[in-house]
């Protein structure tokens, strides 16, 4: 016969193996909104209806507060966000779908510390007192500082590499479709699985697009010692209209981030944990 006890501890394993999962999903969710509400405004500014909007998380952030039940909206974001810190940190901790590795581990636990970020910054918004500073301003202010200390410019430049590395590692990803591994694939229909597929590829490499770009004006600001140069999402999108490809450019980019929305839902739905 099972004891009280015995039954408590199958409860509390039961509940540890749920919990990075409906973390996880959660998580994906929180990301989803952003990247749609970022592309969205994304593609209004390619049409050249954008206004004053910014296309970046503050930007997403403002558009969702200025909806009926905005502030709850956002806090709901936050806790999101703060479920997938917990779920990278509890990944970084034990692995991911069985994969040990130090250098699997030490990624994740850089994305729980950036998403742990990314929740303060959405509380902070939601609670009225983080909505003073966008991603192009925080960008100039942080490489300035960086380029007043000793080594700056190197330190700078590394990070803008950095950050190129990081955008075409994501897009080649992309292209060789390895986030279908991670996904339960099996639990879709063909329709579904193309759908989801090609929503991965493109909104992937509009995501990878846009790291390198952020990066390569980071450089840029170290190349030439001015960190003006530097530039946020907001401003790197925009920029993408002023390349020989034109308007063209930051509209599929905004396809792209619409889409990579998209597959954040979908991930959360068909993740696996």
């Amino acid at each position: 016969m099972v004891s009280t006890a015995q039954h408590a501890r199958r409860r509390r394993t039961a509940l540890t193996e749920r919990l990075p999962g409906s973390a996880g999903r959660a998580g994906f969710t929180a990301r989803g909104v952003v990247y749609a509400v970022v592309g969205y405004l994304a593609l209004r500014i390619a049409l050249g209806r954008g206004g004053s909007d910014e296309a970046d998380r503050q930007g997403a952030l403002q558009r969702i507060a200025d909806q009926p039940f905005g502030r709850v909206l956002l806090w709901l974001l936050a806790a999101g966000f703060a479920c997938m810190a917990l779920w990278r940190a509890v990944t970084a901790a034990v692995g991911d779908q069985g994969n040990g590795k130090p250098g699997s581990r030490l990624l994740n636990a850089g994305r729980a510390v950036f998403y742990g970020s990314v929740c303060w910054g959405t509380a902070a918004f939601a609670a009225g007192a983080g909505g003073s500073s966008d991603s192009d301003r925080t960008s100039k202010d942080w490489t300035a500082t960086v380029l007043g200390l000793p080594g700056g410019r190197l330190l700078v430049g590394g990070a803008g590499a950095v950050l190129i590395g990081v955008g075409v590692g994501i897009a080649v990803r992309a292209f060789l479709r390895k986030f279908l591994r991670r996904l339960d694939t099996g639990a879709m229909s063909p329709r579904t699985r193309a759908a989801v597929t090609a929503g991965g590829i493109a909104g992937n490499a509009a995501r990878g697009a846009v790291f390198a770009g952020v990066g390569v004006f980071v450089v840029t600001a170290a190349v030439r010692f001015d960190p003006d140069q530097a530039k946020g999402v907001d401003d790197t999108l925009r920029s993408f209209a002023a390349t020989p490809a034109g308007p063209g450019l930051l509209t599929a980019t905004a396809v792209g981030l619409l889409l990579f929305g998209a597959f954040s839902f979908a991930s959360a739905r068909w993740r696996r944990f």
